[in-house]
């Protein structure tokens, strides 16, 4: 199912080439200038390029991964001119987010006969996770999809609150309980009335809270159990939401989520405000976890499913070496 051919490629290449305009020009433009000069790939380029890539919060390990692919290309090829190397960077980057899991699809596609997909969403309050609920909301809804959400995260008014002024605003139906009721609770609500209704879709929201892992890993799993109550195989996706902007601390929030729950996709939000657009490529390569959607924007378009060969091709367009 494309989800995202509610909106045209032309729009989808505008929003994602601006999203990434500031990671573009803040990281990628310093490589051209630190290799002016220089006819091949030699060991100064390489490093330059090291610092490039570790300053683009890619990460030490994805960035010594790529270094190592490039070296391997010079030594196979012998002699690699500069001009060369932006293909290169390319093909070797999408190497490495094929290989994590990410294709050339993106976002979620429903399979046939599974209704309700149940898609469980997790993050730490903050980093755009209910708007992203939202956002995918009003996706599926487009596409013609019944959508239910359920308001699990009972600990804080505003998400609740926020929530519900989505489900009005994309058509979805919202199930809800009172302030501080059991999370679990309001998940088995809104998957035994989804599937009663027959609901194409469930999203359930979850508290945004790492204060404690014990805590954290005790209260997904119990929501998880109790749903399986009802739809045996359910969640079908974890979908954890990260905020980009914040570099490495996405990084280690990510972590953090992988050791507690069996987290199957992530969404990237708020890159179009930051330089930072490189973690994408370090969190997907070193937590083996696909990127499934990324946040480019306020707009409801905004939310885009993550197309790896797209991302690559806009985050290095219109630069030359």
């Amino acid at each position: 199912m494309g989800l995202f051919d509610i909106f045209s490629k032309k729009e989808k290449k505008a929003v994602l080439d601006a999203g990434l305009e500031k990671t573009k020009t803040s990281v990628f433009s310093k490589l051209a200038r630190a290799i002016a000069g220089k006819s091949k790939v030699d060991d100064e380029v390489l490093d330059n390029l090291e610092d490039v890539l570790i300053s683009s919060d890619v990460g030490v390990e994805t960035t010594l991964e790529i270094i190592k692919r490039i070296e391997e290309r010079v030594a196979r090829d012998k002699y690699v001119n500069t001009a060369e190397l932006n293909q290169i960077l390319k093909e070797e980057i999408e190497a490495l987010l094929t290989k994590s899991g990410n294709d050339d699809k993106g976002g979620f596609n429903l399979p046939e006969g599974q209704k309700p997909y149940v898609i469980m969403v997790v993050g730490v309050n903050g980093v755009g996770k209910t708007t992203t609920i939202g956002k995918l909301a009003y996706q599926f809804a487009q596409a013609g999809k019944k959508v239910y959400l359920g308001a699990a995260d009972t600990f804080r008014a505003a998400a609740v609150e926020q929530l519900s002024i989505w489900g009005e605003r994309v058509g979805a139906q919202v199930i809800k309980q009172q302030m501080g009721s059991d999370p679990a609770s309001v998940a088995y609500d809104t998957v035994s009335s989804a599937k009663a209704n027959g609901a194409d879709v469930v999203i359930i929201d979850t508290a945004g809270r790492l204060h404690n892992k014990v805590n954290l890993m005790n209260e997904l799993t119990k929501i998880k159990k109790v749903m399986q109550k009802v739809e045996p195989e359910a969640p079908h996706e974890i979908l954890l939401v990260l905020d980009g902007s914040t570099g490495q601390n996405a990084f280690e929030q990510a972590k953090q989520f992988i050791k507690a729950t069996d987290v199957t996709a992530l969404a990237i939000t708020k890159l179009d405000g930051t330089a930072k657009g490189g973690v994408v490529i370090g969190i997907s390569h070193q937590l083996k976890v696909p990127v499934k959607y990324i946040g480019l924007g306020e707009k409801i378009s905004d939310l885009q499913p993550f197309n790896s060969r797209d991302f690559i091709e806009s985050l290095f367009s219109n630069t030359s070496f």
